[in-house]
């Protein structure tokens, strides 16, 4: 059994008290909308990762235990709760914050994004993480899903959403890094390629405009999804040597975040440090994942990725009335210590909530 097993199986333990809570709140409401901030009026949805110094969950925290500011104005927290999974509805997942602290199920959306370059300084790291990632498929249960996608000139997609990780072990060591995808046949709900069109990622010639049609497939899959991008970055040296980021940036991650999917960005350039790792660095800030450096201390990234996608709070924010627009969220601790890793926008267009 894998090491890494410890932080699943601990959650998954703390999840089998859940169902009869669930059943419940079914039983009463049994043609709910899908589990979306927008769907809940008054609220806002925030998905806070809480971790300690090792990466690890912070657990039993609280709506007393965090502070939220949107627009520079205080936003009152509702509710909280605590989940392992994603595919709960809005009303199942308000009971479990307003009548127990007792997690919700486990079975993640975990999309693997592999940037591929054969340039020597990148293609060492791509078959470094290749490896590393197919000993992480450990970590992962049976409720969960995992999908593979890979851009180089174009998105490709090996595989929609499932939970067979001998086949996305056999897709990893013999497919992504030579050959290309034939025909992918879309699994049973939840499914990625649904709502992602094979003939439009053959169109789509950048990392960011693939990561929007990643956000666009996600957005109707209802909770919070993670993406975890294994590449070498995004942008543009000017003359300065200053690094932009291209005009597609600023949607891609506001779909990201009005997706609820945080991006966990894995530089697998072997390098201290480089320019381009800057486009990681935003798509991770922004939609409150994380970047690590994989080149030296590739277990530990590992460890902390394990860590965040072990599970989540979901704030019930007070909406503000701020008007249309763009605002900053700021999500802090204000007794427990810990990092909090948390989308930095609330979009509010045309009264429409997200």
């Amino acid at each position: 059994m894998h090491p890494r097993w410890s932080v699943v199986r601990r959650f998954a333990a703390a999840a089998s008290i859940a169902p009869a809570l669930l059943s419940t709140a079914a039983a009463q409401q049994p043609s709910q909308p899908q589990f979306t901030d927008r769907a809940v009026v008054a609220r806002i949805l925030i998905d806070a990762r809480v971790v300690d110094d090792a990466g690890q969950p912070v657990l039993d925290l609280a709506a007393a235990d965090f502070d939220v500011e949107i627009g520079g104005e205080p936003a009152p927290i509702d509710s909280v709760a605590w989940v392992s999974g994603v595919r709960v509805s809005d009303d199942e997942l308000l009971a479990a914050a307003s009548t127990s602290t007792a997690p919700l199920p486990q079975g993640r959306l975990v999309v693997l994004l592999f940037q591929k370059d054969m340039e020597r300084g990148r293609i060492r790291g791509l078959i470094r993480m290749l490896a590393e990632i197919r000993g992480f498929l450990d970590t992962f249960t049976p409720d969960d899903r995992v999908a593979v996608l890979s851009f180089d000139t174009y998105l490709k997609i090996w595989r929609d959403f499932t939970n067979d990780y001998d086949d996305i072990d056999t897709v990893l060591a013999q497919n992504v890094l030579f050959r290309s995808p034939g025909p992918v046949q879309a699994t049973s709900a939840p499914s990625l390629l649904a709502h992602l069109d094979p003939a439009e990622a053959r169109k789509t010639f950048a990392i960011e405009k693939a990561l929007r049609l990643v956000a666009d497939a996600l957005e109707p899959l209802p909770g919070s999804k993670s993406v975890v991008l294994i590449g070498h970055g995004f942008g543009y040296m000017t003359r300065n040597f200053d690094v932009i980021l291209n005009n597609r940036f600023r949607e891609t991650s506001l779909a990201l975040q009005a997706a609820r999917v945080a991006v966990f960005s894995l530089d697998l350039t072997d390098a201290g440090g480089h320019a381009l790792e800057v486009g990681l660095q935003a798509v991770s800030d922004e939609t409150g994942g994380f970047f690590a450096r994989t080149h030296i201390f590739t277990e530990r990234a590992l460890n902390e990725l394990e860590g965040a996608l072990a599970g989540h709070y979901v704030l019930f924010v007070e909406k503000p009335d701020l008007g249309p627009g763009d605002h900053r969220i700021r999500v802090r601790l204000t007794r427990a210590k810990g990092e909090v890793l948390a989308r930095l926008t609330w979009s509010d267009t045309s009264g429409a909530d997200r």
